[in-house]
C-alpha cells in the first residue's frame, strides 16, 4: 500500500481513519507510560511531530465509551502488554497553545479563557455527577458561560482533574502542547513578566501536588525553567535533545523511518537506497533527501524533520518546507538586535564549519539580547541549528554547533533577504546596494546603509560594551546576498592584520572589496573614525589577497556607524583630504 501523507493533520484518530500513512511513533506511549516521573516535559522543534504524538497519547489514555482499539492494533504499543494495561483506562485533559501568538496580555488571557472553556464543555456531563457539590455546579455552569476570571483561569485544570477524578474513581492525564508559544509572545511584545507570574500559578496548580494527577506531558520549543516557570515543580522531569536517548527517536524521523516512506511512495517501488535503472521522475533521491533534510541529532540518533520529508513526498520537489511555517519573528528580531551573533562565527557557521558554544537548557529569554549562550542555545532547540558533538565538565555544556542542511540553510538567506526588505523595501534599492559596494561607490553604499539602519534598527540596539561588532554581523548578513559568486570574509588574516570584511570573487576579473568598519570611541569624530579605518587597511595591507586572486579593480572602503548614522569613504579618499589638511588624526 503506497505511502499518502497527511500534511498539517495531527488528530491521530483522523489520521488512521482517513487511511493516511503513518510512521509508528506508539513506542513513545510505552516509553513514557513506564517512565517513574510524573511530568514529563519535551522540548523540540517546531513540526518535529509533538502534537500528534500528544494526540496519540491521548486517544490511547483517555476513557470513553468507544472502542478505540482498531487504530493501535496494528502498531507496536499493542505488542506492550505493560502499556496495555493502560489503554483506555484515564480521563484526559489535552490543551493546546500553539495558535496563542498575540500582541498584549488581555488578548492573550481571553486566548486561554477559550481553551479552558473548550475543555469544560468537553467534560459538560459532570454537572450530572453526584460528584459535585452544587456550589462546585454553579462555578461549573459559569466556566461554561464564558465567565472566567483571571484566578479561575489558573485554578482551572487543578480543578477540573478533581472533578474528573472523584467522577471516574481514577486518576487524570493532563497534556499541555506547545506551553511556551504564549511566553515567547509575551517575551516578543512586551508582557513578559504578566504571562510568565501566569503560568507560573496556572503549571503549579495543575502538576505540583495533585493527588488527582496520574501523569503529565508538556511540549514546547523552549524550556524557560529559569524564569521560575517551573519553580518548586521538583516532578517535571526534561527530556533533553543533547542527552537522553529513551526518547531520541520520538520525534522526527529516523534514516530507516525515512527511507520506509521513500521506498513505500514510489509507485515503482524502487528502493530509496539504491538508484533505479531509469530516473524516477516522481521523488527525489535519497541522497538528495538527506543534503536537504538531514542534520539533527537527538539524544546521539540522526534525525530528520517529519514535515519536510512528507511535503517533499506530496509534491516530488526538494523546497524549504519547515521554514515557510516556522515562527520566525523571535529570530528575526534576534537577527535585527544581534547581527545574529558574532560575525566571524556566523560567517563560519555559513561556510558550512562548526562554532563552540557554551549550551544552557535553561533558555533565559531575557538574555537573549545580551548573551550569547543564551543565543546559540535558543538557536539550538529552536532547530536553527545542530550539536554536532558535545561534551560536558563539572556541569557545564559545550556543543559543536552547525547548520543541519540544506533547508535550514535556505532559512538563513531567507532571512537575511526579509530583513534586508523591511528596511529596503523596493527590490531596487536592495539590488542597488550591492551594486554600489562591489563599485565601489561609497557616497551611495552610505546613503542606502543609513536608510536600512533608520528603518530597521533602534537606537538602543548598538548601546552595548561592543557596538561594533552588532553592525559586524549587519553588514555579514547584508553580504550573504552575494554567495556563489563570491567568498565573503570577516576578521580573516590577510597582509599584515585581519580585515573586517573582504568581498573576494570566485573567478578572476571581477571587483574585490576591502572594508574596515569603526564605531567611534569617546571623543572622537566620525571624520577620525574613518581616518583610523582607512590607515588601517592600508598600513595592513589588507587589499594584497584580493589582487591575488585575481580581484580587479580592488576597492578599499572605510565605513563608520554611529547609531542610525553611517559614512562610508573609499580609503584613497580619506587619505587624500588627511594629506591636504581636511582630516585630523
Amino acid at each position: 500500500m503506497p505511502f499518502i501523507p497527511a500534511l498539517g493533520q495531527s488528530d491521530f484518530r483522523e489520521l488512521r481513519r482517513a487511511g493516511a500513512g503513518y510512521v509508528d511513533k506508539t513506542p513513545f506511549l510505552g516509553q513514557l507510560l513506564a517512565d517513574p516521573a510524573q511530568v514529563v516535559l519535551f522540548p523540540r522543534p517546531r513540526r518535529f511531530g509533538k502534537t500528534l504524538n500528544l494526540s496519540t497519547l491521548a486517544y490511547f489514555l483517555e476513557k470513553r465509551d468507544e472502542d478505540l482499539s482498531p487504530l493501535f492494533q496494528d502498531l507496536a504499543v499493542w505488542n506492550d502488554p505493560a502499556a496495555r494495561e493502560h489503554f483506555q483506562r484515564y480521563p484526559v485533559l489535552f490543551l493546546t497553545f500553539k495558535d496563542i501568538k498575540t500582541l498584549s496580555y488581555e488578548t492573550t488571557l481571553d486566548a486561554i479563557r477559550t481553551e479552558v472553556q473548550r475543555l469544560y464543555s468537553q467534560h459538560q456531563h459532570l454537572l450530572k455527577s453526584d460528584a459535585l457539590r452544587p456550589d462546585e455546579r454553579r462555578h461549573y455552569e459559569h466556566m461554561l458561560l464564558g465567565e472566567i476570571s483571571e484566578e479561575d483561569c489558573r485554578g482551572s485544570l487543578r480543578e477540573l482533574s478533581d472533578y474528573l477524578a472523584r467522577h471516574h474513581g481514577q486518576k487524570v492525564a493532563i497534556l499541555i502542547d506547545e506551553y511556551d508559544t504564549p511566553i515567547q509572545s509575551g517575551y516578543l511584545n512586551g508582557f513578559f513578566d504578566e504571562v510568565t507570574l501566569f503560568f507560573r500559578n496556572f503549571f503549579s496548580a495543575a502538576l505540583k501536588d495533585n493527588p488527582s494527577l496520574f501523569k503529565g506531558a508538556l511540549t514546547g520549543v523552549l524550556r524557560v525553567a529559569r524564569e521560575n516557570l517551573f519553580s518548586g515543580l521538583n516532578n517535571v522531569i526534561v527530556s533533553s535533545i543533547l542527552s537522553d536517548r529513551r526518547y531520541a527517536t520520538s520525534f522526527g524521523f529516523t534514516e530507516a523511518e525515512v527511507a520506509s516512506v521513500l521506498a513505500q511512495a514510489r509507485p515503482d517501488g524502487v528502493s530509496a537506497a539504491r538508484p533505479a535503472p531509469l530516473p524516477d521522475p516522481t521523488l527525489p533521491r535519497v541522497e538528495e533527501v538527506r543534503a536537504w533534510y538531514n542534520g539533527y541529532r537527538f539524544g546521539g540518533e540522526v534525525i530528520y524533520n517529519p514535515w519536510s520529508i512528507l511535503n517533499c513526498v506530496a509534491s516530488g520537489a526538494l523546497r524549504p518546507y519547515w521554514v515557510n511555517t516556522a515562527s520566525t519573528e523571535l529570530l528575526q528580531h534576534l537577527i535585527a538586535r544581534r547581527g545574529l551573533g558574532l560575525s566571524s562565527e556566523t560567517e563560519a557557521l555559513l561556510r558550512g564549519e562548526p562554532v563552540e558554544a557554551r549550551i544552557d537548557e535553561n533558555i533565559v529569554l531575557r538574555d537573549l539580547d545580551q548573551q550569547p549562550e543564551a543565543l546559540w542555545s535558543f538557536l539550538l532547540f529552536s532547530g536553527y541549528l545542530t550539536a554536532t558533538a558535545v561534551r560536558e565538565e563539572l556541569g557545564e555544556v559545550t556543543a559543536s554547533l552547525a547548520i543541519p542542511n540544506l533547508e535550514v540553510r535556505v532559512a538563513y538567506r531567507d532571512l537575511f533577504r526579509s530583513w534586508l526588505r523591511r528596511g529596503l523595501p523596493e527590490r531596487r534599492h536592495a539590488e542597488a546596494l550591492l551594486r554600489a559596494l562591489l563599485g565601489g561607490d561609497a557616497p551611495s553604499l552610505e546613503a542606502l546603509l543609513e536608510r536600512l539602519l533608520v528603518t530597521v534598527m533602534s537606537y538602543q540596539d548598538p548601546a552595548g560594551r561592543e557596538p561594533e561588532k552588532l553592525y559586524h554581523g549587519f553588514i555579514l548578513g547584508l553580504l550573504v546576498q552575494l554567495e556563489g559568486d563570491y567568498d565573503v570574509r570577516s576578521n580573516r588574516e590577510s597582509g599584515l592584520g585581519r580585515a573586517d570584511l573582504l568581498v573576494r570573487p570566485r573567478a578572476p576579473g571581477r571587483p574585490g572589496v576591502v572594508l574596515e568598519l569603526k564605531v567611534p570611541q569617546r571623543g572622537e569624530t566620525p571624520e577620525q573614525a574613518l581616518l583610523a579605518a582607512a590607515r588601517q587597511v592600508r598600513d595592513r595591507r589588507y587589499a594584497v589577497e584580493l589582487v591575488a586572486a585575481g580581484a580587479a579593480p580592488v576597492h578599499e572602503l572605510a565605513a563608520v556607524f554611529d547609531g542610525k548614522r553611517a559614512w562610508v569613504k573609499l580609503v584613497d579618499e580619506v587619505l587624500s583630504g588627511a594629506k591636504d589638511g581636511h582630516l585630523q588624526g
